[in-house]
């Protein structure tokens, strides 16, 4: 029996696309919910159009008060019966409020080789320290930011004309690559992190 994926997003969700692309027949995951912070998220109207299902829960009303806004997600979450998260560009950091009852069942991209990296501004900075490569991780989430046990990693090589903005349209191809394969080896019970290198094959 295929498992229900949620995938959220807070933009345009190109990670999601790939995501719910990768899911075909013989994939054991199916794309059952997307959810988003922001009712305008451009991943939200493409997941409509694909007649997806979709889940919004706006943080903005709770002023803040990100307990209250993790517990209405859990809530609205809850008649779904989703079996694992994926977190795809999700703009917001989960708490154990929310973490705990999935700990083991979400899963997060990060544009950085882990644990370099942490938190915004990835490209910029591996730019800035001089990094002869950069990538991507795919990784289970802990309520620690951008942390818990490594999945996956995509390496790119960094360009000497390289800018943030290149250096993360680069990235963003592997993640796109990388993601969907995590969610099918996990999905079926392959927990050993796979390694990609900068053309996209296994080394």
């Amino acid at each position: 029996m295929k498992k229900n994926v949620a995938i959220f997003l807070s933009g345009g969700g190109s990670n999601m696309r790939a995501l719910v692309g990768a899911m075909n027949a013989a994939h054991p995951g199916r794309p059952a919910l997307i959810v988003s912070n922001d009712a305008q998220a451009g991943g939200i109207a493409w997941a409509k159009g694909q007649g997806l299902e979709t889940l919004v829960v706006d943080h903005r009303p709770f002023q803040g008060d990100r307990v209250a806004f993790e517990r209405a997600m859990l809530a609205a979450l809850a008649p779904h019966k989703i079996d694992l998260i994926c977190l795809a560009g999700f703009m917001r950091v989960l708490t154990e409020v929310f973490v705990s009852p999935w700990q083991g069942r979400m899963l997060n991209i990060h544009p950085s080789l882990l644990p370099k990296y942490k938190g915004l501004h990835t490209h910029a900075r591996a730019l800035e320290a001089g990094d002869q490569e950069h990538g991507c991780t795919v990784h289970l989430v802990t309520d620690k930011l951008d942390d818990g046990p490594i999945l996956g990693q995509a390496h790119v090589p960094v360009e000497a004309d390289d800018t943030p903005d290149v250096l993360a349209a680069r990235v963003l191809k592997q993640e796109h690559r990388l993601y969907p394969l995590v969610l099918e080896r996990f999905l079926n019970g392959i927990t050993e992190p796979i390694f990609l290198n900068a053309d996209l094959s296994q080394p």
